[in-house]
């Protein structure tokens, strides 16, 4: 037993005693948990506006005779070089996030992760908080909100390992895209959540935008805690089959029968599952170098550093350009910029969907790229010509750009973790995850710093940027995409000799 079992698990062993029970379970938690992660991230990029004002709207300065239409700013956010302050906080969250995934991943294999995700959890509501205390204590010291945003940064890496490596216990390949693209919308709903929370203080008091949602993912960081299977030897279920042979290959899930997984030869598996837990038998934790030899690791780590890129650009900058170009209000700017996180949620959906079926996820996260590149160039250039143009392409542009980071994100990142090189050894799920998903976080990184730097010189070379990152991110898929092309014309081609003769 890889941890030991909360009187609560050991009640829900009674009160659950099915493994689908188990499994909904396990997708309800683990998608509550990465919805709080987002919901606490998001907020920054909802007071940006609020930090750095144009104050002549409301009227003279109340305190003295100057001129100045920065005096209710808050400092030190006032200056002329605002977008390149607001650049270094978003960096030093994701630069603290991308250094701590890989090794976040590490101590993830080797640590029980209901502990790990639930301490984890509760940190970040910690760091949240103390970065919207700095408006009730007063503070304008930048160095101040650069050290909570790096903490945050480092315990936040704690969640997408350990959730990616949980879902991925108690599922198999079979429905995986799916299952995973609907579970993966936590993300675009977390961000949709902390937006419109964030926005119904940022006009009055913007500390409580972090505030709210920092006691928020502490909360359900406890209730993780109580509630959370991490495998299904824990509560005496059977694990799913990640890869199975001819009929079984369309639906891992139905060779699961009552008395436990029927092997090839249509027998149970029961004296197999008498002693999952041996300690003989417990694989050990694979190395760093182990996970990137798995085929497919290097190319998909380095697509989603560019895609990510795209991404957290949009993430925390969209509201501030809405502002800017459109001309909104910081609180409409908030709830305009939520329809690129609809457009994510459907994106998702529909790509691994769209995988499942064709069995081609490179191959769909392609094709989803190079439809990006056009979009986004349509969006700078007519996007704002009217609230309506606007709201349909950001949807589009959110489904088009977070669709490829949903995929590689879960179903991609869960494939690989449980490649068939690996022999059944489980206990690569959450490296090969933190491989990925830290490879993407440094492109994370990048994007905001690189708006932050060229958004002075005009939004058009911010989305020229965006659109370079989106091609760089098909092209490193290339040899992926043909060895796809090539496992589909192999059946046609034969199909086609067989028909002829």
């Amino acid at each position: 037993n890889p941890v030991e079992e909360s009187p609560v698990t050991q009640t829900l062993s009674s009160l659950l005693p099915s493994s689908r029970s188990y499994r909904g379970l396990t997708l309800v938690l683990t998608f509550l948990s990465y919805t709080s992660y987002h919901l606490s991230r998001k907020p920054i990029s909802i007071v940006k506006s609020q930090l750095h004002l144009n104050c002549s709207a409301l009227g003279p300065n109340p305190h003295n005779d100057s001129n100045s239409t920065t005096w209710c700013s808050w400092a030190p956010f006032d200056a002329d070089n605002y977008k390149e302050l607001f650049g270094a906080l978003d960096n030093a969250f994701l630069v603290a996030y991308a250094i701590g995934m890989f090794i976040s991943g590490i101590f993830g294999e080797r640590l029980p992760l209901r502990y790990y995700l639930s301490g984890g959890m509760v940190l970040s509501g910690l760091f949240t908080a103390l970065f919207g205390l700095g408006y009730f204590w007063d503070i304008h010291v930048l160095w101040y909100f650069i050290i909570v945003q790096v903490c945050n940064g480092l315990v936040q890496t704690t969640g997408w390992p350990a959730v990616v490596a949980c879902v991925g216990n108690w599922f198999g390949k079979g429905k995986r895209g799916l299952i995973m693209g609907i579970w993966n919308s936590h993300t675009s709903v977390g961000n949709i959540l902390g937006s419109l929370i964030a926005g119904a203080w940022v006009s009055s008091a913007w500390g409580l935008s972090f505030v709210v949602p920092g006691i928020i993912i502490a909360v359900v960081g406890v209730i993780c805690f109580f509630f959370l299977v991490e495998y299904p030897e824990d509560v005496d279920c059977n694990p799913p089959l990640h890869h199975v042979m001819t009929t079984s290959e369309k639906d891992p899930e139905a060779v699961i029968s009552n008395e436990g997984p029927l092997s090839l030869s249509g027998q149970s598996s029961v004296d197999d599952s008498k002693s999952p837990k041996e300690p003989a038998e417990e694989p050990e934790a694979i190395s760093f170098l182990g996970a990137l030899r798995i085929p497919g690791v290097v190319e998909f780590s380095l697509c989603l550093l560019f895609a990510k890129l795209v991404s957290y650009t949009f993430l925390y900058w969209l509201p501030l350009y809405i502002v800017n170009v459109a001309h909104f209000g910081a609180k409409e700017a908030g709830d305009l910029s939520t329809l690129f996180d609809v457009g994510g949620i459907l994106g998702g959906i529909f790509a691994g969907l769209i995988s499942d079926y064709t069995g081609g996820r490179a191959t769909t996260c392609c094709v989803m790229l190079v439809l990006a590149a056009p979009m986004l160039f349509l969006y700078n250039h007519v996007g704002q010509n009217g609230i309506g143009v606007s709201v349909a392409m950001l949807i589009i542009c959110g489904a088009l750009v977070n669709g490829p980071y949903a995929l590689i994100t879960t179903a991609v990142s869960a494939d690989l973790g449980t490649h068939e090189s690996l022999k059944g050894n489980a206990k690569a799920l959450s490296t090969v995850t933190a491989i990925i998903d830290g490879t993407g976080s440094v492109g994370a990184a990048l994007g905001p710093l690189l708006a932050g730097l060229i958004s002075p010189t005009g939004w058009n070379n911010v989305f020229y940027m965006l659109i370079a990152a989106d091609v760089l991110a098909c092209l490193l898929l290339a040899r992926v995409v043909v060895k796809e092309a090539r496992g589909w014309c192999g059946p046609m081609a034969r199909q086609r000799g067989y028909v002829a003769a």
